[in-house]
């Protein structure tokens, strides 16, 4: 599908973007890529990468807030990533004009620009942080997340479509907790919030590939949630930092004790697969589509989380999943 397209991948310069570029650019012959994007020290960085010296790689410098730059990035465009946000949760609850004006009007100019380019199809990224927000940033990928869904209903038959891919923590991603464990573990002594607190864990690659797999497939109007597994806090101390001091911290606000990537009351819009789930749109003007995929009905009760219904990692499991994060 991506042979001779051109794709458009959003905050492009991140962990995320840059290890979608990689794949595609292995795997397949694309017509342009651009990496869309407002940092133009790490474009520059980009273009230095000989993983990226590809002659349909195109660097476009913007901002998901302007709505006219969109516009004529998407020209002739076929298919858009939307993988830029603003993420850090302390930062959400001081500044939250800034991420609402990125998170959501940002999705909202995605949303609006890629129909009026005539683009087929859009997958935006979202997190577990979205359901049942407890943060201003789960609220505004929450609001993400509905713009993009009802986002069908405006393109009209034979028009954009428009559809989510859900997932947990990346492992070794900016900020996350197995970055932290690394630097403190050099003093002999780690943080811990609660042992007993869980949380999903999928590698960048594992996220790359299932974005390609639910933009190959999708119909418009899903969220996509891949089956991945989870482990404990202690079991990620225990692993990552051996030999250290375990401080138990207790939960920082706005966190939760287990990670959720399907709440019970969505589990009557859930069709479970193989190794992925869909949560179906709770209205559908646009006229439903997705049960042309199969899938088998959740029933009523059902929630994936991350210390439910998931497979739970051990400690040998986790050393061989983690091996580049490991004490030398």
């Amino acid at each position: 599908m991506l042979n001779d397209a051109s794709i458009l991948i959003t905050g492009g310069t991140g962990s995320f973007g840059k290890e979608f570029i990689r794949t595609v650019l292995r795997t397949y012959r694309p017509r342009r890529v651009i990496v869309y994007s407002r940092d133009e020290w790490k474009q520059s960085e980009m273009q230095s990468d000989p993983d990226f010296q590809d002659s349909s790689v195109r660097f476009f410098l913007g901002d998901v807030r302007d709505k006219e730059r969109l516009r004529l990035a998407m020209r002739e465009v076929d298919y858009v990533i939307h993988a830029a946000a603003l993420k850090q949760v302390p930062a959400a609850e001081y500044n939250p004009n800034e991420f609402i004006k990125t998170n959501v009007n940002g999705a909202t100019n995605i949303v609006e620009a890629a129909i009026s380019s005539n683009v087929k199809r859009v997958v935006a990224l979202s997190t577990d942080k979205a359901v049942n927000p407890v943060n201003l940033y789960g609220a505004t990928k929450l609001c993400s997340d509905k713009v993009f869904i009802a986002a069908n209903s405006y393109a009209g038959a034979g028009g954009t479509t428009f559809s989510v891919v859900r997932y947990g923590n990346v492992v070794g991603s900016r900020g996350s907790v197995i970055p932290l464990f690394q630097k403190q573990r050099e003093s002999g002594k780690i943080t811990i919030t609660n042992p007993e607190m869980t949380r999903f864990l999928i590698t960048l690659k594992q996220g790359v590939d299932f974005v390609l797999k639910s933009l190959d497939s999708m119909v418009g109007g899903e969220l996509f949630v891949p089956k991945i597994p989870a482990c404990t806090v202690e079991n990620l101390a225990n692993v990552l930092a051996p030999n250290a001091q375990k401080d138990v911290i207790g939960l920082r606000p706005g966190e939760k004790m287990h990670e959720i990537l399907i709440p019970v009351d969505e589990a009557r819009n859930v069709l479970e697969f193989e190794d992925f789930f869909i949560i179906k749109p709770v209205q559908a003007f646009w006229g439903n589509k997705i049960g042309v995929l199969g899938g088998v009905s959740c029933s009523e009760g059902f929630q994936y989380a991350s210390n439910v219904n998931c497979e739970s990692l051990s400690e040998e499991q986790l050393t061989r999943l983690l091996a580049d994060f490991l004490p030398t």
